[in-house]
């Protein structure tokens, strides 16, 4: 266990992966311990007992006006902006330390989301993207966006998958409207070639993560089990970053419409 209070020790190995591949999986990131009380927290956000407004809790998938039994993604958006207290949490401070080893010191929280696939969603898929195609461009593209588990992921519950080195590509990939209109369904999907691409699953247990960059090519099959998946994200990009984006009027938050691109 490499864990520590707010410490999580990478490898050289484990750095050079990251910059290689544009994505890491750390095991054993968080004890059962330490899991359960975000766990807590997390179902009290999924069950509505705390407030999130309008498009901040929403169904990834589909419509904004669906009815929330349909939901097939669970979405809220910004959970440490609408429980304060979920800020400075174990998973923050051990996320933080493990972005200063990639990247330096002046990085800072970005967003946090949590993201949930009730059993036995098929349709509940994150079509592929780089996240980069969703947000303003900006001069450092530096990014660490983590992905911890709150469930064991594999490829039936519709654990996330990369393509290998897309971080790395000249150019952004081209992405689509999957409806054709962003007012009623945000999602974009990117091209993926599986005869060219090299696709890799995230296959984990619970209390791991993957970390990945921003221009990574990623996404998520629906899912098929009996058992839930679902995840917390925390998206860390330098100080300098953030400042520019919150200028440009962009929150991260699906409320507001310069945030258009969220």
């Amino acid at each position: 266990m490499r864990a520590r209070d707010n410490d999580y020790a990478l490898t050289p190995a484990e750095i050079a992966a990251f910059h290689r591949d544009g994505w890491l999986t750390l095991r054993g990131f968080l004890s059962e311990e330490e899991l359960q009380p975000l766990e807590a927290t997390y179902m009290r956000f999924l069950r509505r007992e705390i407030p999130v407004p309008d498009r901040d809790y929403c169904d990834m998938t589909g419509d904004y006006e669906k009815a929330i039994e349909d939901f097939a993604i669970l979405n809220v958006m910004l959970p440490r902006q609408y429980l304060p207290s979920l800020q400075g949490n174990v998973y923050e401070r051990r996320a933080a330390h493990v972005t200063r080893q990639l990247w330096g010191d002046d990085f800072a929280i970005d967003y946090d989301q949590f993201v949930a696939k009730p059993p036995s969603k098929a349709d509940a898929v994150f079509h592929w993207h780089q996240d980069l195609g969703y947000w303003p461009i900006t001069d450092d593209t530096r990014t660490a966006s983590f992905w911890l588990a709150l469930d064991d992921v594999a490829d039936d519950n519709g654990c996330v998958r990369f393509v290998d080195g897309s971080h790395q590509e000249a150019e952004l990939r081209e992405h689509l409207p999957l409806q054709g209109d962003r007012g009623t369904n945000h999602t974009l999907v990117a091209s993926v070639d599986p005869d060219r691409d090299r696709i890799r699953s995230a296959v984990m247990p619970r209390g791991s993560v993957t970390v990945h960059h921003e221009r990574t090519v990623h996404g998520s099959a629906g899912n098929q089990s009996e058992r839930w998946r679902r995840g917390y994200v925390l998206a860390f990009r330098s100080e300098q970053t953030i400042a520019e984006e919150r200028r440009l009027g962009f929150t991260h938050s699906h409320n507001d419409s310069s945030s258009v691109l969220t």
